[in-house]
C-alpha cells in the first residue's frame, strides 16, 4: 500500500464511524416509518389503504426470511405453510376468546413450536435436501384442514369473529395500522438482532461453517435460532392476512405463495430488510397489474398464471441488471462513480 493508500484510508476510518454511529439506532427508522404510514392512511382512499395493509403483512413475513436465506444461507419454500399454521391458529384463538392480543400470542407460540420442529430437522440438512423438506411441509399443511375438517373447516375455511374498530376509525385505516404496527416492531427486533452477536454468527455460518465452527459458533444452535425467528415471523404475518381477510381457508395459502416470497426476497435483495420492503411491495403490486391485464385480455386461463410469469421476467431482468436485488441498486451505482 502507498502512502496515498494509506492517508486515504486513515480519513476514509472517521468517516465510516461516524456512518455507524448515525445509522445504528433502527428505532429512527421505525419511528418515521410510523409517521408515514399514519399519514398515508389519511390520504389514501379505503381500498389503497387495505393494500397498504397487506404490504406490512407481507413485509412481516419477507423480513424473517431474508434473515433466514439471506443472512444465514438456509432456503426454505414452506413459509407459505407457517403462514398458514398461525393463520389457523389465530382464527381458533379469537373465536374462542375473542381477544386478538392473545390469538397474535397463540399464533406466535404455535408457529414458533413448529419452527422449532422444522429447524432441528433443517440443520442436519443442506441445499436441496433442506428445500425438498420445506417443500413437503408446505404441501402437507393444507392437507391438515381437510383431515381435520369439523375443527378447521376444511376448503370453506373459518370465518373469524373480529371486533369493530375504535371509535369511528374506519375498518381499512384500522387495518393498515395494526398490520403495520406488527410489521415495524418485527423489523426494529431482526435489525437489533442481525446488529448483534446473533447476526455475526448467522454470517459466519452462511460464509463458512467450518470457520464458524473452529471460530466457537454453535452451528446447529444457530441454524435452528434462525428458523425459529423466522417461522415467528410468518405465524405474525398469517394472523395478519386472518384479520385483514376476517377468515381464513386453505386456499388463501397455496405453494405459490411460497415461491413468490422466496422470488420476492431475491428480487427485493437477499438478507437486507430494506430488500424485504422492495419484496413486499412486489408481491402486492405485480399480482395486481397482472390481475388487470389479465381481465383486460379476457382469458380466464391467463389471469391465473399471469402473476407468476410476470414475476419471473421480474426476477431474470434484475439479476441480470442488478445482481444484489433492487436494494442494492443505489450502493452499486455509487461504487462506480467513486471509481
Amino acid at each position: 500500500m502507498t502512502d496515498l493508500q494509506e492517508k486515504r484510508a486513515a480519513q476514509d476510518v472517521p468517516n465510516r464511524r461516524l456512518n455507524f454511529k448515525k445509522t445504528r439506532n433502527p428505532m429512527w427508522y421505525v419511528v418515521t416509518g410510523a409517521i408515514i404510514i399514519v399519514a398515508l392512511t389519511y390520504v389514501l382512499p379505503p381500498f389503497r389503504n387495505y393494500q397498504l395493509a397487506t404490504v406490512g403483512a407481507y413485509f412481516t413475513v419477507t423480513a424473517g426470511l431474508t434473515v433466514l436465506t439471506g443472512l444465514n444461507g438456509q432456503l426454505s419454500l414452506g413459509h407459505g405453510a407457517l403462514m398458514a399454521t398461525g393463520a389457523y391458529s389465530f382464527a381458533l384463538a379469537q373465536n374462542r376468546w375473542l381477544t386478538m392480543p392473545l390469538s397474535i400470542v397463540a399464533a406466535l407460540i404455535t408457529t414458533t413450536l413448529a419452527g422449532v420442529v422444522i429447524g432441528l430437522a433443517a440443520a442436519r440438512l443442506r441445499g436441496p435436501y433442506l428445500a425438498g423438506l420445506t417443500l413437503a411441509v408446505a404441501v402437507v399443511v393444507p392437507s391438515v384442514t381437510s383431515t381435520f375438517d369439523e375443527t378447521l373447516g376444511s376448503d370453506m375455511g373459518l370465518s373469524i369473529a373480529l371486533d369493530p374498530p375504535p371509535g369511528v376509525i374506519p375498518m381499512e385505516r384500522w387495518q393498515a395500522w395494526l398490520c403495520w404496527a406488527g410489521a415495524l416492531v418485527t423489523v426494529f427486533l431482526l435489525a437489533v438482532l442481525v446488529r448483534g452477536r446473533f447476526g455475526r454468527d448467522l454470517r459466519a455460518v452462511r460464509d463458512d461453517e467450518t470457520a464458524a465452527r473452529l471460530a466457537g459458533v454453535n452451528i446447529a444452535r444457530t441454524q435452528v435460532l434462525a428458523f425459529v425467528v423466522s417461522a415467528a415471523c410468518a405465524g405474525l404475518s398469517g394472523a395478519l392476512f386472518a384479520f385483514l381477510a376476517q377468515s381464513v381457508s386453505p386456499g388463501a395459502f397455496p405453494l405459490t405463495l411460497s415461491l413468490f416470497l422466496v422470488m420476492a426476497i431475491v428480487i427485493g435483495g437477499l438478507g437486507r430488510l430494506t430488500g424485504a420492503l422492495c419484496g413486499a411491495l412486489l408481491l402486492v403490486l405485480l399480482p395486481a397489474l397482472a390481475q388487470a391485464a389479465g381481465e383486460r385480455s379476457g382469458s380466464q386461463h391467463l389471469e391465473g398464471n399471469l402473476a407468476l410469469v410476470v414475476f419471473g421476467l421480474v426476477l431474470v431482468v434484475v439479476m441480470l441488471a442488478a445482481p444484489g436485488g433492487l436494494a442494492s441498486i443505489r450502493f452499486s451505482t455509487i461504487s462506480r462513480r467513486k471509481r
